[in-house]
């Protein structure tokens, strides 16, 4: 694995850029294949085989649930209790995107622990994510507020023919996707980098005791910034979807 797909290995040449596999021409444009494109692919697929497996599984689901079928449950009612706790009457709305956008989010963050690179610790994957968020907040914000409402919210806190916040709050708004895949990127590279600084440096050492920063930096800080990302995406579309009528 030259081009750092794993990272988890003895390797001394191990680092934590995102390199270039192949490549090739569209339209006149050189087009790369990297490291990430892989890793998104791998956790595509893990997540499909498991929601294929839960499918089959669940349509013959038993009355008394155990084993997978207990798990698939668990899950699924965990994230409708999350949805419907942020959002309200807005939940069923929006419980499919968001459990799939936690559930993507999540494993990303955790593959670490399988020795890939995180997808999300290239900004490019955060940031596309950031933008599905962004076109979603606004979407509902037009379908669901009027004319007058968001130019009033956008002139706040005076009165809507005083604009003078008007820029300041145009700016906080373009600002959502950037905070939002800003966040997720430095939190979870910011892991990848200091494993990939323990494996490339310490490899002699490096045997057993790094376990304990894969459990710190995949699997509770990637956890913790995976919440912080829903529900942050949650609350600004439950806020776009209220209306004063």
């Amino acid at each position: 694995m030259n081009q750092a797909i794993l990272l988890s290995s003895s390797n001394q040449n191990i680092d934590f850029m995102v390199h270039g596999l192949t490549k090739f021409k569209l339209f006149g444009q050189t087009i790369y294949i990297t490291t990430t494109h892989v890793c998104v692919f791998i956790v595509m697929m893990v997540l499909l085989i498991f929601s294929i497996v839960a499918h089959v599984k669940l349509k013959k689901a038993e009355d008394v649930p155990k084993g997978f079928q207990n798990v698939v449950e668990f899950i699924v009612e965990l994230l409708n209790m999350m949805v419907n706790g942020s959002m309200g009457r807005w939940a069923p709305k929006f419980v499919n995107y968001i459990s799939t956008l936690f559930i993507f989010i999540l494993f990303s963050n955790i593959s670490g622990l399988l020795g890939l690179r995180p997808p999300t610790a290239d900004y490019g994957t955060t940031f596309a994510l950031g933008i599905m968020t962004f076109i979603l907040i606004h979407f509902n914000q037009f379908k669901h507020q009027s004319g007058k409402q968001i130019w009033t919210d956008m002139c706040s806190p005076l009165p809507p023919w005083l604009p003078i916040w008007f820029p300041i709050n145009l700016i906080s708004e373009i600002a959502v996707p950037i905070s939002l895949s800003l966040r997720l990127f430095a939190n979870i590279l910011s892991g990848t980098v200091m494993m990939a600084l323990v494996y490339g440096l310490l490899t002699a050492v490096a045997k057993i005791w790094p376990a304990a920063l894969h459990v710190y930096f995949d699997l509770f800080s990637g956890a913790i910034q995976t919440y912080v990302f829903c529900m942050l995406t949650m609350t600004y579309i439950a806020q776009a979807c209220e209306s004063e009528e």
